[in-house]
């Protein structure tokens, strides 16, 4: 799977957050219920300032097993106490772009990222999701990179 190396800037995330594990046979529930709550509970509505409407889906906080997952948006300012806030470092990335079924084609491209040998940071990974067709989606995918 070919990929480009890009320099980010540091970004804010606002959204909705739960700690999960690859081997937590709830996961899959886990992912699926912090995007139901980000649409069909108001929450995308409710996130001020933010930069565009690709939504975000990042891990963060890797300890062991587990990590964080945010579904969110980009802001300039973090101004939804109610929220999770979450940062995504500034730094390299390795930059993967897919495009198909939204969940098919980002499942499929991560089980091939996870047999890559990727010189990898664990600082914060994500998927941005640039258009909301189902069936037809744009996604690029960032995963941190040691400098």
């Amino acid at each position: 799977m070919d990929y480009q190396v890009v320099t980010l800037k540091e970004k804010i995330v606002v959204g909705v957050s739960a700690v999960t594990s690859n081997s937590d046979p709830k996961m899959t529930e886990t992912i699926e219920n912090l995007w139901s709550k980000l649409y069909q509970e108001g929450v995308h509505e409710s996130i001020k300032n933010k930069l565009n409407d690709y939504a975000i889906g990042l891990y963060s906080e890797y300890e062991g097993e587990n990590y964080c997952v945010t579904a969110g948006n980009e802001v300039s300012k973090a101004e939804n106490e109610e929220l999770s806030v979450k940062v995504i470092p500034p730094g390299k990335y390795a930059k993967f772009s897919v495009h198909g079924h939204m969940q098919t084609a980002v499942v499929e491209a991560w089980n091939v990222i996870w047999q890559m040998d990727l010189d990898r940071s664990f600082t914060g990974d994500f998927e941005e999701y640039l258009n909301d067709d189902f069936e037809n989606a744009d996604i690029d995918i960032y995963v941190a990179l040691r400098s």
